[in-house]
């Protein structure tokens, strides 16, 4: 068989795998083996899709809703995310302003294609997103990371941001509640990155608020509530996470008329309409009040009372420092005590090395700390039953120990 891998285009060799998804990978692979692995890496509610959701989604199929879309959604669905805007976050945007897309991750996308030129920079926080990194090395933008620590909840101050802005700054990114940390910027941490933004008006704001619905206190701030940056603000959100519909593949941007332009015309030409079955059902998603769903609010309290759990479990075993998070399901502890420790023919020399013996020796997948720019630490998904992070507990716990 011929080899075309020096064909590829240089797109392709500058981009690296999804790190969960390699990890989701390789568990998958031990468990084709007959080994019993407990997986803490993935990104996904372990929840199904609400039955009103589901229903609508049905029926939209027996009522022959199933040709061409519309390119940036369904009018109905639009004016339905605007009222979700109204209601849930006191912000007013046009149908026109928003853009629907198969997931937050194509509208992420979009947005960096109607931005970015050549060189342009966007500042990503870390720890971020494994994705944020190839997706604007994608748009040929350059990556500027600020760092964070456990320390300071994995969050950064306005003077960094300040610190990190050039004149070749197009952009910054960042999620909140964030992913991989469970961290949450208050509306008055937002309110000191404003004032940053507002001595740099040509700077946008790509504000990731998929996990807004799953916050464990307090009431979800939107850096889009300030009206003095509002137009410079892309606001990315969906369904995935807080309505567990990760496989309708639906997400959404609200923004600046000029960007819903720009991405619809991108849009148009690569993907076009987001699924029509999946706009129906997202229709009775959007116009169902958060505050009022028993499904919602179940949810939320199951991944607050295992993210409590996880967080006793990791404090009491030594060398890890693990973070309390406010919100999403991920817990994002420090483990560098372990780094220069060994057992057997593993040696410790990064968080990927300590994943990967974790893998082998406890059979518990997680995800290394350096796909999200902080090599010192590594995230658990609490995505799991109390019982499976009890045992992956028990076998994290023993395996640790066996380092010396």
């Amino acid at each position: 068989m011929s080899d075309y891998h020096h064909l590829l285009s240089k797109r392709v060799a500058a981009l690296s795998e999804s790190a969960t998804l390699e990890m989701t990978r390789k568990s998958r692979e031990l468990k084709e083996q007959g080994v019993d692995v407990i997986t803490l890496s993935i990104g996904e509610p372990d929840f199904n899709t609400p039955e009103a959701v589901k229903n609508a989604g049905i029926q939209a199929i027996r009522d022959n809703k199933t040709h061409y879309p519309p390119v940036p959604g369904t009018n109905a669905l639009r004016q339905a995310i605007a009222q979700k805007l109204k209601r849930d976050n006191g912000l007013d945007y046009k149908p026109s302003q928003i853009i629907v897309s198969t997931g937050a991750k194509q509208s992420i996308m979009n947005a960096f294609f109607s931005l970015l030129n050549p060189g342009d920079e966007v500042i990503i926080p870390a720890p971020y997103w494994v994705s944020y990194p190839e997706m604007v090395k994608m748009a040929e933008g350059v990556p500027v990371y600020i760092a964070s620590n456990v320390d300071t909840d994995f969050k950064i101050s306005a003077d960094q941001l300040e610190n990190a802005i050039t004149k070749k700054t197009k952009a910054i990114i960042f999620s909140s509640p964030c992913n991989p940390s469970g961290s949450v910027y208050e509306l008055q941490e937002l309110e000191a990155f404003v004032k940053v933004l507002e001595r740099n008006p040509n700077v946008f704001v790509i504000s990731d608020e998929i996990y807004e619905y799953i916050r464990f206190e307090g009431e979800h701030s939107s850096i889009a509530s300030f009206e003095s940056i509002r137009d410079r603000v892309i606001l990315i959100n969906g369904l995935s996470k807080g309505f567990a519909m990760t496989g309708w593949r639906l997400g959404f941007m609200a923004a600046h008329q000029d960007i819903a332009d720009a991405c619809n015309t991108i849009q148009g030409q690569y993907t076009s309409g987001t699924s029509s079955i999946s706009q129906e059902a997202a229709l009775e998603a959007f116009n169902t009040d958060p505050s009022q769903s028993d499904d919602i609010k179940q949810m939320v309290a199951r991944f607050k009372q295992r993210g409590e759990l996880l967080f006793n479990r990791l404090s009491d075993i030594p060398g890890i420092i693990p973070n309390k998070p406010k919100g999403a399901f991920y817990l994002f502890p420090d483990i560098s005590a372990y780094f220069g420790k060994s057992y057997d023919k593993y040696q410790i020399t990064d968080s990927k090395a300590l994943a990967l013996y974790l893998l082998a020796e406890a059979h518990v997948a997680l995800v290394s700390g350096d796909a999200f720019g902080c090599d010192q630490c590594i995230r658990f998904s609490f995505a799991a039953s109390e019982e499976q992070i009890e045992i992956a507990c028990n076998r994290i716990e023993a395996a640790l120990k066996k380092l010396s």
